[in-house]
């Protein structure tokens, strides 16, 4: 849980966070047991109001600068104003289930190929 802990505490000290989840979804992956290559995390902060959400993506990447650059692998994000959080029911949308291996692997071509990827 070490990057999990660091994605939390630089997103804590760098946003005024009226909600931060992080979700370590690694286990819904192809990837060894206790992995943390793949997140979520969900982010409601007031410095969102009016920010496009390229901007607000990219407030996150030079936060977790770091993280990315190392072993996390994906990163969903899921980043509002408080306006759009209670808009939005407080929720922020599942993770699409992982379809496994890769473009390059025969079987997840044939799935690409089917519009199932």
């Amino acid at each position: 849980m070490k990057i999990q802990n660091a994605i939390e505490t630089k997103l804590k000290d760098a946003f005024d966070a009226r909600l931060l989840q992080v979700e370590n979804e690694s286990h819904k992956h192809s990837v060894p047991p206790n992995s943390e290559t793949h997140f979520k995390v969900t982010l409601v902060s007031p410095e969102f109001e009016g920010q496009m959400k390229v901007r607000r993506h990219q407030a996150i990447y030079k936060v977790l600068a770091e993280e990315l650059e190392g072993e996390v692998h994906a990163l969903a994000l899921h980043l509002y104003s408080p306006e759009e959080w209670e808009a939005s029911g407080q929720a922020a949308p599942e993770s699409p289930n992982c379809m496994g291996g890769s473009k390059k692997d025969p079987a997840m071509a044939a799935r690409t190929a089917q519009g199932e990827g």
